[in-house]
């Protein structure tokens, strides 16, 4: 889904996971949601920071220039996934599955 003119979110059973920005001045940057014990551990990483607005849920932004590994963030893109996913009801997760 296209949110906010410039981004694309992702969503699992209508829960955001993740959010490219596409253009703009923040074109570039993906956000998503960490564990709340590595938040402070990303966020302390170069090109890391606190996700405006969602900092409080332990969301990060990894900024363009940041030299994470595609790889990696494809990894913790799947983590905030599987974070999200855990927290929807039983019966929703079922539907999903099937």
């Amino acid at each position: 889904d296209i949110k906010w003119h410039d981004d694309l979110v992702f969503s699992i059973g209508g829960k955001m996971f993740a959010v490219y920005c596409f253009r703009g001045g923040n074109a570039g940057q993906v956000s998503f949601k960490v564990g709340e014990e590595r938040f402070l551990e990303m966020t302390d990483r170069h090109g890391v920071i606190p996700a405006p607005y969602m900092a409080r849920a332990h969301w990060v932004s990894v900024l363009p220039s940041s030299g994470i590994a595609r790889d990696e963030i494809l990894a913790m893109v799947r983590t905030s996934y599987e974070l999200i996913r855990a927290r929807l009801t039983k019966k929703l997760q079922r539907e999903l599955a099937d």
